[in-house]
C-alpha cells in the first residue's frame, strides 16, 4: 500500500511540474520579442522614432487644422493591399500550441504509466494455483476418488486429492498441523466415510511430478524412485520427507484448498495409516525407508 501511495504522489507531482512549465512558456511566448519591440519603435509610418515621434495631441491638432482649411475634395484612396501578418505574431500561438501538445502528451503518458503501476501493485482476485480453490463437496469428492482408483488429480491446483481413513485420525492429530487436519478429520467430524488429503504434485526430492501407481496404491516418483503411501507419507527412496501438502478447510461439507499455503511433508518414519503396497510397484523397489 505504501508503494501505491508513493506512485500516486509521484504522478501528481509530475503533472503539477509540467503544467507550471507550460504556463511559464505561454507567458514568455505571449510577450513581444526584443526584436519585435525594436521594430515597433522604429516604424517609419509613425513619422519618426524614439523622442521625435509625434504625440497623440499633436496628431489630433494637425487633423483639426486640415479639416478647417479649404481642401479640395479628392477621391478616396484605393484600398490598401493585403499585408501578411507578422511571422513572429503567428509564431506565438504556434509555440503555445506545440508547448501545450507536448505537455498534454507527457501528462497522458505519465497518467498511463501511473495507472499501469497501480494496477500491477494493487491486490487482485486470483484463481487457480496460488489461490484458495473450492474443490467440491466432500461426499462427491470421495465418490470421485473411489471412481479413479483411489487417486483424484486436480490440474488447476496442481494437487492430488486422496481419502484419509477415519481410523487413523487419532495418530494424525499428534503429527499434523491444524490446516492439514481440517481436511483429514472431516470424515470423523462431519460424518463422512473418510477425510481428505490435498497433496502437492511435486516430489520433495528434486521436484519431479509424482504419479500414482494403481497396482501398489502408492505414489511412485519415476525420476529417482521415491515412494509414498496414499496419503503422501514417505515409504522409500531418496526423498528427504513425505509429500508436501496444502492447507485445507471444510465449511458446510465443501472442501476449500489454499494452494498458496504449502506445508512441508511429514518427516521420514511417519506412517499414520500403516498402508503397505497393495500390489506390484510401478517403479523398482527403492531403498531408504
Amino acid at each position: 500500500m505504501v508503494v501505491v501511495i508513493a506512485v500516486i504522489l509521484l504522478v501528481v507531482l509530475a503533472v503539477v511540474v509540467l503544467v507550471g512549465a507550460s504556463r511559464r512558456r505561454d507567458r514568455s511566448a505571449a510577450g513581444l520579442s526584443r526584436e519585435a519591440r525594436r521594430r515597433n519603435v522604429q516604424n517609419p509610418l509613425l513619422g519618426g522614432s524614439g523622442a521625435d515621434a509625434p504625440t497623440g495631441r499633436e496628431v489630433e491638432a494637425a487633423a483639426v487644422v486640415r479639416r478647417s482649411g479649404d481642401v479640395a475634395a479628392v477621391e478616396s484612396a484605393p484600398p490598401e493591399p493585403f499585408v501578411a501578418p507578422d511571422p513572429q505574431a503567428v509564431g506565438v500561438s504556434r509555440r503555445q500550441f506545440f508547448n501545450r501538445s507536448l505537455v498534454g502528451m507527457m501528462g497522458f503518458g505519465l497518467s498511463g504509466f501511473g495507472g499501469a503501476s497501480i494496477a500491477f501493485l494493487w491486490p487482485q482476485g486470483v484463481s487457480g494455483f496460488g489461490s484458495k480453490i473450492k474443490v467440491g463437496n466432500v461426499v462427491e469428492l470421495l465418490a470421485d476418488i473411489d471412481a479413479n482408483n483411489g487417486f483424484l488429480y486436480k490440474p488447476e491446483g496442481r494437487m492430488w486429492i486422496t481419502a484419509y481413513p477415519n481410523g487413523a485420525v487419532e495418530k494424525a492429530r499428534s503429527t499434523y498441523s491444524a490446516p492439514e487436519l481440517a481436511g483429514m478429520t472431516a470424515g470423523v467430524e462431519g460424518g463422512f466415510d473418510a477425510g481428505i488429503v490435498a497433496l502437492y504434485q511435486k516430489c520433495p526430492h528434486l521436484g519431479c511430478r509424482v504419479p500414482n501407481c494403481v497396482s501398489s496404491q502408492w505414489f511412485e516418483c519415476p525420476c529417482h524412485g521415491s515412494q509414498y503411501n496414499q496419503v503422501g507419507e514417505k515409504r522409500g527412496g531418496p526423498a528427504p520427507r513425505g509429500m508436501d501438502r496444502f492447507a485445507m478447510s471444510v465449511a458446510d461439507g465443501v472442501l476449500t484448498v489454499d494452494t498458496g499455503t504449502i506445508i512441508q511433508g511429514p518427516p521420514i518414519g511417519v506412517n499414520t495409516t500403516g498402508q503397505e503396497a497393495e500390489g506390484p510397484n510401478c517403479i523398482g523397489q527403492a531403498s531408504g525407508h
